[in-house]
């Protein structure tokens, strides 16, 4: 009786198959991420100008957030001026809304 060895081909192929969707999600998580992280930076900037810019007395201060794809809610007590604001990320997956929050000194009223 003669033993051929088993026929492999198409092995390559079929590992191929199951490994490029799982390194397609995390790439997409990668990038998600570093989205988020921008996102995070970009908000966290324009909510501390607009902070300040508020505490001078600029009424306009607000469109800084908006640039940034957030929207904010100012709070003013104890002489301080509040921003915090949250931005939902434009890309669809499963990330939590990015959130800054900044205070300054309530000079302008």
């Amino acid at each position: 009786m003669i033993v051929r060895p088993l026929d492999e081909r198409g092995a390559v192929t079929a590992e191929f198959a199951v490994a490029l969707p799982a390194v397609v999600v995390v790439l997409a998580l990668g990038v998600g991420v570093l989205g988020s992280a921008a996102t995070a930076v970009r908000l966290q900037h324009a909510v501390t100008e607009s902070a300040r810019l508020l505490g001078r007395g600029d009424d306009g201060a607000l469109a800084a957030v908006a640039e940034a794809g957030g929207a904010a809610t100012v709070d003013r007590r104890d002489g301080t001026v509040c921003v915090s604001a949250t931005a939902v990320l434009p890309v669809a997956l499963p990330l939590p809304p990015v959130s800054a929050r900044a205070c300054a000194l309530d000079g302008g009223r």
